[in-house]
């Protein structure tokens, strides 16, 4: 009789140890990109794995895969080793702002390169979604998750529209670093929403004329222009997890 590890796994109802781990990976990265892990949280295995329900091998992993990119970092060395939340710097946030843009200002020229008929239907989707921005934003009660959800469909939309698959691996794995810092300072934000709604407008003018040059401008002045508007909140309201 045939068999093999992987299928009797599988009639088992066992999770192959690659699918636990990323499992506990996105759990992780998902605490921490909405500030429920701290900056400067220390990270202790035991309690990450009960409070994912896990055994302490896929967090183990996924610490590692996060401290590769960021989201952890690791002081002293050997049984002293302390991993904690990456805290939130202002040089940090526009190192991170300065290559998203670079990214989604690439994809912006390749969104003004493609075809007029899908050029056209992203330009729609992306005028409902800016007006929509501004209309949550100017709300008396404002609601910031949505308009954070906002923001951020808008920039993903051209993205995923006109990105290569490199491209897009490289995006999902930087924008969730910038996010960190959106979401924990965007009460501090709401005041400047109005003025990336028009920066906003000036991107959509570029991919609807097929402009390539004036989208990727418009998109890099945004983003660069957002890492300033940032790192005033983090000058008023303090570095979150510094040591």
């Amino acid at each position: 009789m045939r068999s093999s590890r992987g299928t009797n796994d599988t009639a088992l109802g066992v999770v192959p140890r690659g699918e636990r781990v990323n499992r506990a990976y996105q759990q992780l990265r998902e605490l921490i990109v909405r500030g429920r892990l701290a900056p400067g949280t220390r990270i202790i295995e035991t309690e990450i794995a009960m409070r994912l329900g896990v055994s302490r091998t896929p967090v183990r992993s996924a610490l590692q895969r996060l401290q590769q990119e960021g989201y952890i970092v690791v002081s002293g060395g050997g049984r002293q080793s302390r991993p904690t939340v990456a805290p939130l710097t202002k040089e940090d946030a526009r190192e991170l702002f300065h290559i998203v843009a670079a990214m989604e200002s690439l994809a912006g020229r390749l969104a003004a390169e493609l075809p007029k008929g899908p050029r056209m239907l992203l330009v729609d989707a992306l005028k409902r979604c800016n007006a929509e921005l501004a209309e949550a934003a100017s709300s008396p009660r404002s609601d910031e998750n949505r308009v954070f959800d906002l923001d951020f469909g808008f920039h993903r939309m051209y993205v995923e529209a006109a990105a290569g698959p490199r491209l897009l691996a490289l995006h999902d794995a930087i924008k969730p670093q910038a996010e960190r810092y959106e979401r924990l300072y965007i009460s501090a934000l709401m005041d400047e929403i109005q003025t990336s709604v028009a920066e906003h407008a000036a991107i959509i003018a570029g991919i609807e004329a097929g402009d390539g040059r004036a989208a990727q401008l418009a998109v890099e002045t945004n983003w660069r222009n957002a890492a300033e508007r940032l790192a005033r909140v983090i000058e008023s309201m303090g570095e979150r997890g510094s040591w």
